[in-house]
């Protein structure tokens, strides 16, 4: 069932449950928001009232991401009431984050660039009140000091991922984001899958490889997750031809979600031991399976050579053992770091 009502003057219609977000968003306009993100599995939440716009015939303005739009309704986001009510909730927050941002790249930075904000006429949050910043987690930095308690990382942890690490600890000036019983982010039950790091939209949670500017690489690479058979679609962030880091993307497989291995396990791609071509064993090389080979060095036992030459030494290897001593000789290894085609050669 569908519904009629006017946004911004033009008489539009939305299927019957969708908020006034989300009919604007779908036709181009842009309201600014940050406890909510757009992605699958997660709940608007309508608490930091950064979307509010207003409603013809109502004294207060609403939060457009939890608001159903309803039959007659006359919605106007660009009202000088609506935008000086946003601009005031992102100058309100901006007031406590640090001089120095942890991400300039953020969201709530771009959002405080679309609605003018450039500085905060309020004062900032007490010196001795600023949280201390958490280095514990090998993969994650904690920067408590930029958040603004969107509870995005609690929704993304509990949820989506349904960790349930992180919660809302304290009440009003109080309240502040925990892991498990206030524990450091690395010594909590944390899996490490970053969620919470890709939900985060001012930079209190980061990976640790970010500093300063998370759009700070030359390049995007869409690709699929290497390391099982499911298939996660993912988007590496590259500079100077050396992964920064990964963030997943909106594949049927994984909905931008990613487990540890999918975003931070690609340590190895510019490991100086890593293989880059291939390789067949020296003429001169000793055919012994104690041979200690240097894995800096490969070259004492092995020689480059094209795909070409590998797979036909490889394929004419195969075949010597299976004229020799018959099929039964012949085993192979699979693995579940296959993907769904690789396992399917090995079944056959």
């Amino acid at each position: 069932m569908t519904v009629t009502f006017t946004l911004d003057g033009n008489e539009i219609s939305a299927e019957e449950g969708t908020t006034i977000w989300e009919a604007a968003h779908g036709r181009g306009l842009t309201i600014p928001h940050l406890c909510h993100k757009p992605s699958p599995g997660y709940r608007p939440d309508g608490n930091c009232r950064a979307c509010m716009v207003e409603v013809e015939g109502e004294r207060t303005l609403v939060a457009s991401c939890i608001r159903p739009v309803a039959e007659g309704m006359v919605v106007r986001t660009g009202s000088r009431r609506a935008e000086k009510s946003r601009s005031l909730v992102i100058e309100l927050l901006a007031a406590d984050q640090p001089e120095a941002p942890h991400d300039r790249s953020s969201h709530f930075h771009e959002m405080a660039d679309a609605t003018g904000v450039a500085e905060s006429r309020f004062p900032a949050l007490d010196k001795v009140r600023v949280p201390l910043l958490d280095d514990s987690h090998v993969a994650m930095s904690v920067n408590l000091d930029a958040c603004i308690h969107c509870n995005l990382c609690v929704r993304a942890c509990r949820e989506v991922q349904v960790n349930d690490v992180i919660g809302m600890a304290g009440r009003g000036h109080d309240a502040k984001i925990v892991f498990d019983q206030d524990d450091p982010m690395g010594a909590s039950t944390c899996v490490a899958c970053g969620e919470c790091v890709q939900a985060c939209p001012t930079g209190a949670l980061l990976p640790a490889t970010v500093q300063g500017d998370s759009k700070d690489y030359d390049r995007e690479v869409a690709s699929v997750c290497p390391y099982c058979g499911v298939g996660c679609q993912i988007s590496f962030k590259v500079k100077d031809d050396r992964i920064l880091h990964v963030e997943g993307a909106d594949g049927p497989a994984n909905e931008n979600r990613l487990c540890v291995k999918g975003r931070f396990g690609f340590d190895y791609v510019s490991h100086p031991h890593r293989l880059t071509v291939p390789l067949i064993r020296r003429d001169d090389a000793p055919k012994d399976a104690s041979a200690d080979v240097d894995p800096a060095n490969p070259y004492s036992h092995f020689r480059e050579a094209t795909w070409e030459e590998a797979l036909d030494a490889t394929a004419a290897g195969l075949r010597k053992i299976r004229d020799r001593d018959g099929g039964d000789a012949l085993a192979g290894y699979g693995s579940a770091k296959g993907s769904n085609e690789e396992a399917y050669l090995v079944q056959k």
